[in-house]
């Protein structure tokens, strides 16, 4: 019951939980007798293509076995992510963006001494992430974790399970022309790639790449250093340590997780260009929005379609908020909303009912 209170809580629209809260109660008994007997067996999968920032698969699964990923998470999550390090970020709770904006301030602000010092930064991401995870490595890092037997199958279970076998295309075939190749679930060979969208897909990239982020803090010693997804970051006062780190890092990644770099996207500069970083730049004194980010903000807002105008507005105003330095992108975003007839509070970080006035 309480796995599917989680799970209903951002999907109850979907048809696929309106069918299963039809009959809810005899639903949750079929499916609890199932998980007990050993006879589950996930359903149908919904794929569709999402265009921004870029252009990638997302896979939904059944309601239903979303109940199953928010059962699975709900008995072994809490456990397993007090192992990892307090600088792994992402789809844990009290650690989102923001935690990981601040975290890495603090981390700048204490290798240059509160900006009076030069250092550098090495940033780097992991090519094609979710779609190139070894499914092999991470099986063996989840049954080193989990010693109950039902709990150890239901998650490799899980694991194991190809969404491409059983899927819905909700998108038009020119969007998913649009994915590269090499970005596809759908172009993976069985062992590779989790399907991006699902509870349980976020948990196991965390688990996977908890092995990078034990070897950089246990074997490189590397002091500060910081996770988002596949997005890490390490701090150094000598460009030619975080030179020798980067070729480290490679090799552990080629030989005991089966991934590699983006070189495109691997970058090593002075800390005092400023640190992009999960949305935003780590600068001098100051943390803004990243340019980008606040750009499609706007231009967002000023599209929206009326009906959905305040929640999106309030969403924007949130996000740059976050940052320490945003008056001037809040003031942009705000004069958009004003166009469109809506309010805007003083303090520009919230927008209220629309107004008669035509937009």
């Amino acid at each position: 019951m309480q796995a599917y209170i989680d799970c209903r809580r951002s999907k109850r629209r979907s048809n696929s939980a309106l069918a299963f809260e039809l009959d809810m109660e005899r639903n949750l008994m079929q499916l609890h007798a199932e998980l007990n007997s050993g006879t589950w067996q996930p359903g149908t999968s919904i794929c569709f293509v999402v265009t921004h920032p870029k252009p990638r698969e997302v896979w939904a699964a059944d309601f239903r076995d979303r109940i199953v990923h928010h059962l699975l998470y709900n008995h072994i999550g809490a456990r397993i992510e007090r192992t990892f390090i307090v600088d792994s970020c992402a789809c844990i709770e009290g650690r989102g963006t923001l935690y990981a904006a601040k975290r890495l301030e603090q981390k700048v602000r204490s290798i240059t001494r509160n900006w009076k010092r030069p250092a550098h930064y090495l940033k780097c991401d992991l090519a094609n992430f979710f779609v190139s995870i070894d499914k092999h490595v991470l099986a063996q890092q989840l049954a080193t974790r989990i010693p109950e037997p039902h709990w150890q199958r239901l998650a490799l279970q899980i694991l194991w399970h190809d969404p491409r076998e059983n899927y819905q295309l909700r998108s038009a075939p020119r969007l998913l022309n649009r994915v590269p190749q090499h970005k596809r679930l759908t172009a993976q060979p069985a062992h590779l790639g989790l399907p991006i969208g699902n509870l349980s897909s976020q948990f196991f990239a965390n688990v996977y790449l908890d092995a990078l982020d034990q070897f950089v803090k246990h074997r490189l010693r590397a002091k500060h250093y910081i996770r988002y997804v596949d997005d890490f970051v390490l701090l150094h006062e000598s460009p030619q340590q975080l030179n020798a780190w980067h070729d480290q890092i490679e090799a552990f990644l080629a030989e005991r997780l089966h991934a590699r770099l983006t070189p495109s996207k691997t970058i090593r500069q002075p800390i005092a260009r400023g640190v992009d970083f999960v949305g935003q730049v780590i600068l001098p004194h100051r943390r803004v929005t990243r340019r980008k980010t606040a750009t499609h903000a706007i231009s967002r807002v000023a599209t929206v379609p009326a009906a959905g105008l305040r929640e999106t507005a309030n969403s924007y105003f949130g996000l740059l908020s976050q940052a320490t330095h945003s008056h001037t992108d809040r003031k942009r975003l705000a004069k958009t909303v004003l166009l469109r007839g809506n309010t805007v509070n003083a303090a520009l970080s919230k927008t209220f009912q629309t107004s008669t006035r035509s937009r």
